[in-house]
């Protein structure tokens, strides 16, 4: 015989506005096993709580069943509650009866109805519900952050001031990522790399910072506390502890000049000895092993010419990929977006005409360390443009392409307009094509309001085509405002395309054991509650591989990311949740399945004893196993068939 409470939420009128509590409440308490059943309107409020925790010391209950909302939300919060009125925590059960009944029924008597059901079925499953204890695992007190742009060094540097050690991995060969090609940020105009810079030699001086550059994740092990991350490091060429950041190599390259420059946007050249931009950390030369003539063709004149003219002796071309193992506590993902390749649109010429360009090559021209040094040039003849014209939107909001909102073009191409304004006069005629403009955070609709004021023809539709006619473009535009048809002729179109995952996000979710969202960026546990955490403990996302978001509030994002690293760094131990995956010795066949399906590596099999074993560190509780195992050998604690059939012989 059990003694159980049943405890009906009224969740404000969130539940009570479609379940009759008081009927609900009235036939709980008249369930096989239930000794009391009582109704609040916050069960979970400091008056709630205690209500729950008198009452398990009154009537010296054994279980509790809260009907309330999804488990997902205050599970945690009522396992706290019925653990300090002396239960066991994992003798709870939650009936789900607002968002599974009252936010999807409107007739209240059926919904009523529904909720008597679902909290009947709890209790019957909470009438088999075990006592579950906790086990604890000591926690490395390293942190291991991939992704050197703003939120990687945000994050980096917050936890590094905590006191702990960090290993910043980027895959490039210098930290600073998308902002180190900005010229300004808005909606302040600071210089980027004035913002930018000191955080970057701030991470490469900082005594907890191990900064590893042109370096590849290529495999995690482990869990939550103790992670094995496995590096590669690849070849440089260059001796970074002999190489002063001189430019000598740079400088005597053959091929200096004539490789497209990454940074730039192909929109200025490099040779094969190359530095990525002059502010980059490290200081420190590459040598591009794709286009280097030695290394491709084992030839460069009679001599390397970059290691004839380093003085230092820096250039290695013995140098080999190396393979490192980091032992860490926790992880932070902070691997940023892509632009929407613009080629994929025939409509906006972006293939056709290289006056046609992307807001980033705007963003490389206006730079003064850009290929122009800061002049505003047409590509196709390097003359001043005297029309410019931006299109915002470019395969953002689409159906057919991304259907989220960038965040940022909006901003972006206002923030050009004004840029352009200043350094080419008010000779210079600037079109704006938008769908709606969106200026949504601090200062934003200022400087809206601002940039509007500057001459700027603004046209309230999508452009249906951008046609090449040679030496200019042609742009026929219909503006909703106005309820005309224009037809714009301009020497330059400037692309503000969707912000897209990174080409390589399911391979790195792979991985990771990472979840992705339908968009294709990685998911968060809970939009709202848990923004930063992923469904894999121990492992935290932070800016721009979560969602499209500006510097802002990728900054905010990468700091709590840290924040939640430093609550499980900050303990020599954590607890492991029990509601995992088990196996029964005596059924298990040994036929390795639940090994293969399992996503988290949870599983071992021990050819010995010819059983499948769970590493109890590694087990989310996911149920691929329990799905996969032929034999049903594989149980998930407190999740057990013979619970769920009790549920479902209590209600029919």
């Amino acid at each position: 015989m059990r003694r159980i409470g049943v405890f009906v939420c009224h969740c404000g009128i969130n539940i009570a506005q479609n379940v009759d509590v008081e009927a609900l409440t009235k036939y709980a308490s008249k369930l096989d096993d239930v000794v009391v059943s009582k109704q609040y309107k916050y069960m979970c409020s400091d008056v709630g709580a205690t209500l729950i925790k008198d009452s398990i010391k009154e009537h010296q209950l054994d279980g509790v069943v809260v009907a309330c909302c999804s488990p997902r939300m205050h599970e945690h919060t009522f396992r706290e509650v019925v653990n300090d009125g002396g239960v066991n925590p994992y003798r709870l059960e939650i009936a789900n009866i607002r968002e599974q009944c009252s936010w999807v029924h409107g007739d209240r008597g059926k919904s009523t109805e529904k909720a008597k059901f679902l909290v009947r079925s709890a209790v019957a499953k909470a009438k088999l519900l075990e006592p579950l204890e906790t086990s604890t695992l000591e926690v490395n007190p390293d942190a291991l952050v991939i992704g050197g742009g703003i939120a990687g060094i945000q994050a980096s540097l917050d936890l590094a001031n905590d006191g702990f050690k960090v290993y910043l991995v980027e895959r490039e060969p210098s930290i600073g990522g998308r902002m180190s090609q900005l010229d300004k940020t808005f909606p302040t105009l600071d210089c980027s790399s004035c913002i930018l810079t000191p955080k970057m030699m701030e991470v490469g001086n900082h005594p907890n910072i191990d900064l590893l550059t042109y370096v590849e994740v290529t495999g995690v092990e482990g869990s939550i506390g103790n992670y094995t991350v496995k590096v590669r490091k690849k070849p440089r060429y260059v001796d970074v502890d002999k190489c002063t950041g001189c430019g000598d190599c740079a400088a005597a390259c053959r091929l200096k000049g004539r490789i497209s420059s990454e940074f730039d946007m192909g929109m200025g050249k490099r040779g094969a000895a190359y530095m990525p931009f002059p502010q980059a950390v490290p200081l420190k030369y590459t040598i591009d092993a794709e286009h280097c003539l030695f290394l491709t063709r084992g030839k460069c004149g009679d001599k390397p010419a970059c290691r004839e003219a380093c003085v230092q002796k820096a250039i290695d071309f013995d140098q080999k990929e190396e393979l490192v193992d980091l032992k860490v506590g926790a992880i932070v993902v902070t691997t940023g977006y892509d632009l929407l390749n613009p080629e994929d649109l025939y409509e906006y010429g972006y293939a056709v005409s290289p006056d046609v360009i992307t807001t980033l090559e705007l963003e490389r021209l206006i730079s003064s360390s850009g290929p122009t040094k800061g002049e505003i040039l047409r590509p196709s003849d390097q003359q001043k443009p005297k029309s410019v014209t931006f299109i915002l939107c470019v395969g953002s909001r689409d159906e057919t392409q991304c259907t989220w909102c960038c965040r940022i073009g909006c901003m972006s191409a206002l923030k050009h307009v004004y840029l352009l304004r200043e350094k080419l006069g008010d000779d210079v005629e600037i079109n704006l094509c938008y769908t709606d403009i969106r200026s949504y955070g601090k200062g934003y609709e200022e400087f809206y309001r601002k940039v509007r004021g500057l001459k700027t023809n603004m046209f309230r539709g999508i452009p249906s085509e951008v046609q090449n006619m040679g030496d200019h473009q042609k742009i026929d535009i219909f503006d909703t405002t106005t309820n005309k048809l224009f037809e714009i002729k301009t020497d330059m179109v400037v692309l503000v395309p969707a912000l897209v995952p990174r080409s390589d996000a399911a391979d790195f979710a792979r991985l990771l054991h990472l979840t992705q969202s339908g968009d294709g960026f990685f998911l968060e546990a809970h939009p709202k509650l848990r923004p930063m955490d992923t469904f894999v403990n121990g492992i935290f996302i932070a800016g721009c591989c979560q969602g499209p978001k500006d510097i802002q509030d990728t900054v905010s994002q990468a700091s709590g990311a840290a924040s939640r690293v430093a609550t499980i760094l900050s303990k020599k131990e954590l607890e492991i949740d029990p509601l995992i995956a088990a196996v029964d010795e005596e059924a298990c066949t040994g036929c390795g399945i639940c090994v293969d399906v399992c996503p988290y590596e949870a599983r071992v099999l021990n050819e010995k004893a010819k059983i499948a074993e769970v590493n109890e560190a590694l087990c989310t509780g996911c149920g691929a196993c329990i799905a996969a195992c032929p034999s049903n050998a594989s149980i998930h604690k407190n999740f057990t068939k013979k619970q769920f059939l009790n549920m479902v012989d209590d209600i029919l």
